[in-house]
């Protein structure tokens, strides 16, 4: 999209990270426009400088109090989704994957109609199932799915990790990943991503599919990893979650259609390291707040964790949609389907513990490399050369056809 307008920026989604943002870009005296549906909040953004709802309570506990919480500054707040995509040209999506298909119905004729181009950028960290095809797809590849018609009116942008929403709206220094068209990109690093560098920095990467694809995989491992660390299993077992999450993380970008190099980058390992390993992370203490409160019922259990935390975890969802692709792959991935067992199965403590040790003790595979044959046929035949799950070809250290 060519002559696109930088000097304002609208946030689909006032939650934490779209509070971020907004602080950010305030700061850098961009014009800034949040839309959220509800009316009343708006308002109270509009006349306070703080968000109700989210960050500010962190905020002011990280400041020392609600006085010394700064103000969003060249923020508005409205609820007319028209005039926030007919008068910005960048938008941000901070939304999440399972309000993301609704979202795209209403800003669809809004794009249609529109005379100038929109790029939309999506920090979204989640995948989604198709229910009868059990595909699984990531944040651009819903949005470009979704407005295909329209397609030479927008360009999609992804924003990987590795980041936190206190450190972003705090001004602490953040660097992140940025993929998608390179003109697009590269027009939203230099107008909006690196205008103060000691504050937030941006890498360009070309593979979208698999920065989406890291970015909410690892959340799923924050989940076993915050559960894990409730069970007292001494200090080196979280080496082998991380390790052997990598292998599982790898083998489910390439099937996707991403890269093996997408887990070696920030929004990879980068992300992953910061998600699986501090309390700043939702989706960790989703995993310790599950354990901790679990009566059972893993429903149950679910919904008592999520009233504890500030802002979606993605990761339960996420597992969701990852098991039914796994189960229509046949695909082996112990991490992920201990994951599914603990959070979406009926089950008791000692089996959570047991489900995590089977996956890291007792995986089938018996080396830690890739040889150079398989790196061949992963480069040739990237959605069918993984290892089964189940059946006669599990069996074996090549794999066969998918079913």
């Amino acid at each position: 999209m060519k002559n696109l307008d930088p000097s304002r920026i609208a946030i689909i989604g006032p939650g934490r990270l779209g509070t971020a943002f907004a602080y950010k870009f305030g700061r850098d005296e961009k014009d800034v426009t949040i839309y959220y549906h509800d009316t009343e909040i708006c308002r109270e953004i509009n006349q306070t400088h703080l968000n109700p709802r989210h960050l500010t309570d962190d905020l002011a506990r990280i400041s020392g109090g609600m006085e010394n919480v700064p103000r969003l500054s060249g923020v508005t707040a409205t609820n007319d989704l028209e005039r926030v995509v007919e008068e910005n040209d960048f938008i941000i999506l901070s939304i999440t994957m399972n309000r993301l298909r609704e979202l795209l119905d209403y800003i669809k004729p809004l794009i249609a109609k529109k005379k100038g181009g929109t790029c939309l950028v999506s920090p979204i960290k989640g995948l989604a199932s198709n229910e009868k095809t059990r595909e699984l797809i990531t944040p651009s590849q819903m949005i470009k799915g979704h407005l295909f018609d329209l397609k030479h009116k927008f360009d999609v942008i992804c924003i990987g990790g590795p980041f936190f929403d206190v450190d972003i709206a705090t001004g602490r220094p953040v660097c992140v990943t940025v993929a998608g068209d390179k003109r697009a990109a590269k027009t939203f690093n230099l107008n909006f991503l690196r205008l103060n560098r000691r504050e937030l920095n941006s890498y360009y990467n070309f593979d979208v599919v698999g920065i989406e694809a890291c970015g909410a995989l690892k959340n799923i491992i924050a989940n076993i990893k915050g559960a894990a660390d409730c069970l007292n299993l001494g200090s080196s077992l979280p080496g082998t979650i991380f390790a052997r999450s990598g292998v599982e993380i790898r083998s489910l970008v390439k099937l996707l259609g991403g890269s093996f190099q997408a887990f070696h980058s920030q929004a990879g390992v980068g992300d992953m390291y910061v998600t699986v390993s501090s309390e700043a992370s939702k989706n960790y203490r989703y995993g310790k707040y599950f354990y901790e409160l679990f009566d059972g019922n893993p429903i149950e259990t679910s919904i008592k964790a999520l009233k504890k935390i500030d802002g979606t975890p993605e990761g339960p969802n996420t597992i969701k949609s990852v098991h039914r692709y796994l189960e229509k792959k046949n695909m082996y991935s112990p991490l992920f389907h201990c994951a599914y067992k603990i959070f979406h199965e009926e089950t008791n403590r000692d089996e959570i513990r047991e489900h995590v040790i089977q996956a890291c003790q007792f995986d089938k595979r018996s080396k830690e490399y890739i040889g150079p044959f398989s790196k061949l046929l992963y480069r040739i035949f990237p959605g069918i050369w993984y290892r089964r799950d189940k059946g006669f070809l599990s069996k074996f250290a090549f794999r066969g056809p998918s079913r």
